[in-house]
Formats: structure tokens, C-alpha cells, sequence
């Protein structure tokens, strides 16, 4: 397996400029009008609102200001999938169609995908969505194709203030940690980093640096995993193994029947109408 890979995304730089989410729908072929995308959410700067099967970047617009506007700030942060180390949408697939690629990143192979949308409700950050033009879940690939090809993932390129970095997830937390510290020396005390140890679902090869409470970006303090959730390997065993449970009763009542009409013949040497007891039901008799 490679060496780790992902995103670090230090929001305290972040001038909310988009590039990152136009770079990401121009590489992977996303619709830029899917959800009314050129009208003005309501909430400040947001025209895209939240990350779906179109969206698969998301700037986040945060205004912190008092009653009188007369003092505040702005909050910005570019979101996309986590690619968790523990990945809840990957471990209920019942398809298969969910991987962890040789980067440690997790990816949704379309092909194989069938439209059940159980990732959806098992991912506990709300990134997955169905897109609507084939009805399969999509999200953030953390641009796999091109890191194959050796390159820097589309949105990570078009940044142009390096909010979103992009490197081995090792070189990336010591980065993101030394500049926490610059930060807090400055007078920022609430400067954190989210995802970047394994507190959090094992860790995201996504994370954040931030400036407030996660709860602030949108983003869950402490987000778990579905409490009760089968994997597809089991729930498919169980399946298989009731049904041959089933069939193999089946048989074995054939089977009773069958040698009891032999005996039947044998005893009445094949002549007249052989009489044949009806075998008791399978378990009736505490044997099946």
C-alpha cells in the first residue's frame, strides 16, 4: 500500500473565492447549475448550500457579528468528504461498491454501485449523495485519477492561498500542528486542528485547522459511527445461510418421503396399492 495521502485545510487562510469548488466540477464533470446553483442561498455568500452527488466542494460562509455589524468576522471553510480511516459508508455497502484505494482514501466505484443509498444514512458528516442524473451515490474521490497519475488533486491546485494543501497525511498533521502553534503564540487561543489524530473515526485523511467550536463549521464535536449497523459480509451469510437452511429441510423431508414409499414397496412385493404413511412434519418429532 502507498503511503497515506489527503487533505489539510487550514480555514484561517480560505478568502472564500470558489476556485476550489469550480476546479473540482470542471475535472470531474459536474453540472454547475444542479440545485439552482446561480441563485444566492440566503445564507451570505452560499450558492451551492451543502455537499451532494453535484457538490462534491462546498465553501462554507460563517458571519460572527454582533447586533450593530459594527465589529465580527467572517468564517470560511472549503468542505469535502473526510475519507475516514474508519468509514461507516464503506463498511455498509452491501455492493461492494465502496473502496479504500492503495492512497488509504475511500472512492465509489459508479459502476458497481446500486442506487441503495445505505451509505448515505451511515455517514455521519452528511457527504454522500445520489447524483440525479444516474442514480448513483457520488462524492469527493480525492481526485484518484490523478493521483495515480502522479498529480495534485484538482481543487488543491486551484487554491490559490494553499487553504487546501495536499501531501502524505504524516508530512501534513506536522505542518497543520506547527502553524496551530504559530496561531495560538499570535493570541488565537481556539486554534485546533479536527480529524487530524485518531480521536475522531480514527482519523480523517481530511482534516481541518479551526478557529471556533466544530460545531461553528457544520461539523459534529463527536461524530460516531451507527451503533447497530451489520456488515454486508454477514448480513449476506446470514441470508445464504437460512435459505440453505430452508432447502436443506425441504430435502430432507423429500427424502423421508421417498424411503418410506420404497419400504412400502418392498414389504408389499410391488403388487396392489402400496400404503404409505404420511411422514410427520420436520422438527415434529425433535429428529429435524
Amino acid at each position: 500500500m502507498a503511503e497515506p495521502m489527503g487533505f489539510y485545510t487550514d480555514t484561517t487562510v480560505c478568502i472564500g473565492c470558489k476556485a476550489c469548488e469550480v476546479a473540482c466540477k470542471e475535472w470531474n464533470g459536474l453540472s454547475a447549475t444542479n440545485g439552482g446553483a446561480n441563485t444566492l442561498s440566503g445564507d451570505s455568500y452560499d450558492n451551492t448550500r451543502k455537499l451532494d452527488g453535484e457538490h462534491w466542494r462546498h465553501v462554507k460562509f460563517i458571519e460572527q457579528f454582533g447586533q450593530e455589524r459594527d465589529t465580527g468576522r467572517w468564517l470560511m471553510m472549503s468542505d469535502v468528504c473526510k475519507h475516514c480511516v474508519q468509514a461507516g459508508c464503506l463498511e455498509v455497502c452491501p455492493t461492494g461498491a465502496i473502496i479504500r484505494t492503495e492512497f488509504d482514501t475511500v472512492v465509489i466505484q459508479a459502476d458497481v454501485c446500486n442506487g441503495c443509498r445505505a451509505c448515505i444514512a451511515a455517514c455521519p458528516f452528511g457527504v454522500i449523495d445520489v447524483n440525479p442524473v444516474n442514480n448513483t451515490a457520488m462524492k469527493c474521490t480525492l481526485c484518484y485519477d490523478r493521483m495515480q497519475a502522479g498529480l495534485v488533486p484538482a481543487c488543491a491546485q486551484a487554491c490559490p492561498t494553499a487553504s487546501i494543501q495536499f501531501g502524505p497525511i504524516a508530512e501534513l498533521r506536522e505542518r497543520a500542528q506547527a502553524r496551530v502553534e504559530q496561531l495560538q503564540s499570535g493570541g488565537e487561543d481556539r486554534a485546533r486542528l479536527y480529524g487530524a489524530d485518531d480521536s475522531i473515526l480514527g482519523g480523517l485523511n481530511s482534516f481541518y485547522l479551526l478557529v471556533d467550536e466544530p460545531e461553528v463549521y457544520g461539523l459534529p464535536a463527536s461524530p460516531k459511527l451507527p451503533s447497530k449497523q451489520l456488515a454486508p459480509s454477514a448480513s449476506l451469510s446470514t441470508a445464504g445461510a437460512l435459505a440453505m437452511g430452508v432447502l436443506g429441510l425441504v430435502g430432507l423431508r423429500k427424502r423421508r418421503m421417498d424411503t418410506l414409499a420404497a419400504d412400502a414397496r418392498a414389504t408389499h412385493g410391488g403388487g396392489g396399492t402400496a400404503v404409505v404413511e404420511s411422514a410427520p412434519p420436520v422438527g415434529e418429532d425433535g429428529r429435524g
